[in-house]
């Protein structure tokens, strides 16, 4: 390609190509220095974007970021592709389709049928010429609703994941933090543990845990234990009770294959795990990962912008149609996002853009101990998050994850915004706390249920 310019007072911007163009106009962050592809001043992330506003969206259809011919998840892209559904914004520049992404033609239905028509280049383009509270009204006229027990993504309600991890997998330790969980509302999108272990064996363990706790006190949730996904298919064979299979996946086919997964490999889980038919009133059965700088991390970025390539994955995960996908956003750490507004700025996109292409994204608000961030910072970024219409929010107990050694949100950050925000959990699991008898009038969690009588069944049912 011939490259692109812009001039901007006495200087012009020169970039070589799309690639260049999409990471010199992206917002600053740690990352994309590293990588050495970042716009060396603001003056010249000005030009880019402005650049990147003239360019028709189309563009992306013709210039492959990544080549088509040596990348699966490109050639996932564009073969996928809905020429029909993108028809309505075919004729529309980048910036033209950034101002009707903000009119009142985007609406919530309008949004939904555009969705198979973009791709993760289109959406992330955009992004980058939106400020944040952009990216929040965009995203919150998005609706993506999946289903297995509980239904995930309605309007006007925030679901949350409850992460029990433990240092040694104890089941004991593990139920009682599943418990304090309960007590507050929490797990409605899924009670997930990350085992420190993973191995079949010790994985069969905590799903068979998992669900008799389930079972004992039937409620309607659905369980996972973050095994790879290898692991959780041969669990499957054994006939563990499987209720979503999990895997962390990127934007990239080397990306991925540094996670030891294909897309064939998803689609042999998924089969398997629909096939067992544990859904009471859906069949999304995958749960994925993601998060910003886990292709530069392996050395599988191809010279493109971390934003970029972190929004390739959801193309990954709209293929399989999963009931959750998260970005873990500050996890990786500050070496790809340094601190609080890079963070925030990235949970916001990621968030965005992932509604934009129909998946239903949740997130892990958090960051790592040597990031310039604090649970302040989170708490702006789970309100702007909640405000923006997220799926689900993860949650652990007292903010601090202490088998994974980083900062979340506490159980209690998420019932204090449901209550701020008169966003109830899914409403399943809402009618199972009201049969328990654990809502006010208002249809609030009281701040100290009766825990007695629940403390020592479920620590029972571990125990046994």
């Amino acid at each position: 390609m011939a490259g692109y310019h812009c001039d901007l007072g006495r200087q012009r911007h020169r970039f070589d190509d799309l690639k260049a163009v999409m990471a010199c106009a992206s917002p600053r962050r740690s990352g994309d220095e590293l990588a050495g592809i970042a716009a060396d001043s603001d003056e010249r992330r000005v030009a880019a974007r402005m650049v990147l506003a003239d360019l028709p969206l189309k563009i992306f259809l013709a210039e492959a970021l990544v080549p088509y011919e040596t990348d699966e998840v490109t050639r996932l892209i564009i073969d996928s592709h809905d020429a029909e559904a993108f028809w309505p914004v075919a004729h529309m520049t980048v910036g033209q389709f950034r101002d009707w992404l903000l009119s009142y033609q985007a609406d919530t239905a309008a949004l939904t049928a555009l969705a198979p028509g973009l791709t993760p280049e289109m959406a992330a383009a955009v992004s980058k010429l939106m400020r944040n509270h952009d990216l929040v009204c965009v995203a919150a006229k998005c609706s993506v609703v999946t289903r297995f027990r509980t239904t995930v993504g309605l309007p006007g309600r925030l679901s949350s994941r409850l992460q029990p991890n433990h240092p040694t997998d104890d089941p004991t330790g593990i139920a009682a933090s599943t418990l304090d969980g309960l007590l507050y509302g929490i797990g409605d999108a899924v009670i997930g543990i990350n085992p420190a272990t993973d191995n079949v064996p010790a994985c069969i363990a905590l799903l068979e845990m998992l669900d008799a706790v389930r079972t004992r006190f039937d409620i309607p949730v659905q369980s996972c234990v973050l095994a790879h996904v290898t692991t959780t298919i041969q669990a499957i064979e054994r006939g563990a009770p499987v209720d979503l299979v999990f895997q962390s996946i990127a934007g990239t086919e080397k990306a991925n294959a540094g996670f030891g997964v294909t897309l064939p490999l998803l689609a042999e889980a998924q089969e398997a795990a629909k096939a067992l038919k544990r859904g009471t009133i859906g069949d999304n059965v995958m749960y994925f990962e993601t998060g910003q700088g886990s292709a530069l991390s392996a050395d599988a970025h191809f010279g493109v912008d971390q934003q970029t390539v972190e929004t390739r994955a959801y193309a990954v995960a709209r293929a399989f149609d999963p009931l959750l996908v998260n970005t873990v956003v500050g996890f990786i750490g500050p070496e790809y996002l340094y601190d609080a507004k890079q963070i925030t700025r990235a949970g916001l996109e990621d968030h965005f853009c992932a509604k934009l292409l129909g998946v239903p994204m949740g997130c892990d608000a958090c960051y790592t101990n040597h990031a310039e961030a604090d649970q302040d910072d989170m708490d702006v970024l789970m309100t702007m998050l909640a405000t923006a219409g997220v799926n689900f929010l993860i949650a652990v107990p007292g903010a601090d994850d202490v088998m994974l050694n980083y900062q979340s949100l506490s159980y209690h950050d998420v019932l204090g915004l449901r209550h701020l925000l008169k966003r109830p959990p899914a409403p399943e699991f809402e009618a199972w706390l009201e049969k328990a008898g654990w809502l006010d009038e208002q249809r609030r969690l009281p701040p100290w249920p009766d825990q007695s009588l629940v403390v020592s069944a479920l620590l029972g049912s571990a125990a046994r």
